[in-house]
């Protein structure tokens, strides 16, 4: 593959590795170039973006690069993009969502048992020092439950076809019903909590899904519910969650995201029916370099017929 003189602007720091190998490609400028005295001149330069969340993309920072014409993401979630700015410059915008299907759905199951059966504390009892003055108190079997799945894209389907081998039967929630979908659909959030057991959140951050889980959602799921979330800490009130838990409207919780990271409110990292991991769904070696490769090849495969 060759080198082309288009000029990439990375609006966030990478991966190491990831920007020497846009370099040997492109010609790449580092964040540190927005907002510096010679932006607006370079500006014009700029014909594709390397962005990562959380550092957002901004309707402004768009409408100064008047020659862009694609943004890539080195995520799956778009949140922290003006996606209506992008759109309404006819941006190519692509991501990574196909590259962490398997690890994110690892980690919703991963956290699902870990709040179900109380992995976490029974950690915390052993390592106390508690075992010897009796056992840890009995949790609850996942086999025989109705796991319900807030966005039955890539990772929620994956996240089904593991918990149908717990055991588990599986609904979904969703902007609308998939007709290949083997699993009966609802149409809200609250109908579909009122029919689980346990609810896992797979579905994309934004304005479209802030606080989508609200009092009313775990007051419908119920006494014995777990709230699972790998897509992002808007999705859930936690003020709410933290409500329901103090109250008993729900069991528990198991967090890979949350509203403030990366500083969780004090009240989630202490609280014993909480299960926290520090947003590491995708966070494995392989799918990280999978997503560079993917980020590469969508500027590579636009900038095709100049390399």
């Amino acid at each position: 593959m060759g080198r082309t003189d288009v000029t990439i602007l990375c609006t966030a720091p990478l991966p190491p590795g990831v920007v020497e190998d846009l370099a040997a490609r492109f010609t790449v400028l580092g964040p540190e170039v927005i907002g510096s005295a010679d932006f607006a001149a370079i500006a014009p330069r700029v014909r594709g973006l390397a962005c990562r969340p959380p550092t957002p993309v901004t309707a402004a920072l768009l409408e100064a690069l008047p020659n862009l014409e694609i943004l890539s993401s080195y995520s799956a979630g778009l949140e922290y993009v003006d996606l209506d700015a992008a759109r309404r410059r006819g941006l190519v915008i692509a991501n990574t969502s196909a590259a962490l299907t398997d690890d994110v759905a690892d980690t919703a199951m991963a956290l699902l048992l870990a709040a179900v059966r109380r992995f976490s504390a029974a950690e915390r009892f052993v390592r106390a020092g508690d075992w010897a003055a009796g056992a840890f108190p009995l949790s609850r079997s996942l086999t025989g439950r109705r796991l319900g799945i807030v966005g039955l894209g890539h990772i929620g389907a994956a996240l089904a076809t593991r918990a149908t081998a717990f055991g588990m039967s599986v609904a979904y929630h969703g902007p609308r019903a998939k007709a290949a979908a083997p699993y009966p659909y609802h149409p809200t959030a609250e109908g579909l909590a009122a029919e689980s057991d346990f609810l896992a959140l797979c579905c994309p951050g934004g304005p479209d899904t802030r606080h989508l889980v609200n009092a009313a959602v775990l007051r419908a799921l119920g006494p014995g519910g777990v709230v699972v979330n790998v897509a992002r800490g808007s999705v859930v009130d936690e003020d709410a969650l933290l409500a329901a838990l103090a109250d008993g409207t729900i069991a528990g919780a198991g967090l890979d995201v949350c509203e403030d990271e990366p500083t969780p409110r004090a009240e989630l990292l202490t609280h014993p029916d909480i299960v926290l991991f520090p947003h590491v769904g995708s966070a494995t070696e392989e799918t990280r370099a999978r997503m560079a490769a993917m980020m590469r090849d969508a500027l590579v495969a636009h900038f095709s017929d100049r390399l």
